[in-house]
């Protein structure tokens, strides 16, 4: 029998309360995704695309539909069961780094192994390792400060891949770098996703977009397919 889809969302619906009205944030919204696909979601600000990104991430829940992520059936799990999922399935990267300042870059990386409960040893070689993957090996003791924007990208991918995860999903990671710095961070997730790495890129800048194997487009709470890019 054929493998199940990595990744199923079906009529995936959202609602918000906004006083007296109810407002329709994603609308009948379907996607799949194989494993090992590289897939950005596009639309302009307002579009839905971070009510989308929070309910791919486990952060949220749709108001209606069914997803189901790596063979798991996401609809109606409880805040714990969820945070389980993120934890063992899903490893995030923002726009901004979000490194703890008064920690290295390597303790940045070990500290979601900390809460997996790695012991230290374990976690200190899986840190470096991550750390040499990117490019770091020379600023593992540095503190966030006393990195480049890019540098701290890169130490918040290294973190977002210590817990080995199905899905990198990236919300604007190069929103908040220069267009160079942004074009190596790219590469770096070009390069995991080559490895076999399944990668969702959320952004609103079709030049990061197409750096994508696959385009879908949302405008207006309505997900469509944008065609896909070439694999040069």
């Amino acid at each position: 029998m054929p493998a199940p889809t990595f990744f199923k969302m079906e009529k995936i619906n959202k609602y918000y309360q906004m006083g007296e009205e109810r407002a329709h944030i994603l609308k009948d919204v379907d996607l799949s995704i194989e494993e090992g696909e590289y897939l950005s979601v596009l639309g302009p600000s307002g579009s839905g695309k971070s009510t989308l990104m929070n309910i791919i991430g486990c952060l949220d829940v749709a108001t209606s539909g069914r997803y189901t992520l790596h063979g798991r059936l996401v609809d109606d799990m409880t805040e714990a069961e969820l945070a389980r999922l993120r934890s063992a399935e899903i490893g995030f990267v923002f726009q901004n780094s979000q490194l703890l300042p008064r920690l290295t870059a390597q303790k940045n990386v070990e500290l979601p192994l900390i809460y997996a409960g790695v012991g230290p040893r374990e976690r200190r070689r899986r840190a470096r390792e991550l750390l040499e993957r990117v490019g770091l090996s020379d600023r593992m003791e540095h503190m966030p400060n006393q990195l480049s924007g890019g540098q701290q990208q890169r130490v918040a991918i290294a973190r977002a891949l210590a817990g080995n995860p199905t899905l990198l999903l990236a919300d604007e990671p190069t929103g908040a770098l220069d267009q160079k710095t942004g074009r190596q961070v790219m590469a770096l997730f070009r390069e995991l996703n080559d490895e076999g790495r399944t990668v969702i890129m959320i952004t609103h800048d079709m030049n990061i977009a197409k750096n994508a194997r696959r385009v879908v487009h949302i405008i207006d709470g309505e997900l469509s397919e944008g065609g896909g890019t070439n694999d040069a």
